[in-house]
């Protein structure tokens, strides 16, 4: 059996060459692009995310990497989203007061992190449910964040021919969510690519999902 096809999607932000790196090490074929048309025919999309959410959102309606997302979603097809690559799947970001509309993927707003230590930065443990495919294994485990923003609620229940999403937590100050499993939509708040072995086997348990 060939090795899944994984595209990391290129929308000009950041460095995002140690995530390809982690993506070939659990076992994908990984190319970098902003192609469209790679990037819709790909088994897996992965979406990451540096900098700002509004810059973020802006450069990927830019790439037309909203289009792509919705079209792979509607086709059931895989996406991983990653840091702010997960947090512009939300309704709306509020930063420094300004509020900047999100892809919309799921409701609600992604805001400043309530707690005494901003940003969030370092190893943390979460709280994954039980049926969770991409933390199997790896429940007790601590992962990578580097954050100051994060979505704090969840509203959506199950929709349409998809199970009831997949919610992970973890607490800085107060919970926030640290993971999305909602269908072909996946999503951390932290880095798999940063998380040592831990990361590298969730992005293997992703991997084999595909």
């Amino acid at each position: 059996m060939s090795a899944p096809d994984v595209v990391v999607f290129d929308y000009g932000t950041g460095n995002v060459h140690s995530a390809v790196k982690a993506l070939e090490a659990a076992g994908a074929n990984v190319e970098l692009t902003g192609n469209r048309r790679r990037a819709q025919e790909a088994d897996g999309l992965l979406v990451p995310g540096v900098g700002a959410f509004a810059a973020v959102v802006d450069a990927l309606r830019r790439s037309h990497g909203d289009e792509v997302i919705d079209r792979r979603l509607a086709g059931g097809r895989p996406v991983l989203g990653i840091c702010v690559g997960m947090q512009v799947l939300f309704e709306r970001g509020v930063e420094h007061g300004i509020e900047s509309e999100g892809l919309g993927e799921w409701p609600g707003t992604v805001d400043r992190i309530r707690a005494d230590v901003v940003p969030h930065m370092g190893w943390n443990t979460v709280d994954a449910p039980g049926d969770s495919v991409l933390f199997d294994g790896i429940r007790d485990e601590r992962f990578y964040f580097v954050h100051s923003y994060a979505a704090q609620d969840w509203t959506l229940e199950a929709t349409g021919p998809f199970p009831k999403p997949r919610v992970t937590w973890a607490e800085h100050g107060s919970r926030f969510v640290a993971a999305v499993e909602n269908g072909p939509l996946s999503a951390t708040q932290f880095h798999p690519e940063k998380s040592g072995g831990a990361g590298l086997r969730l992005l293997r348990n992703w991997i084999g999902s595909l």
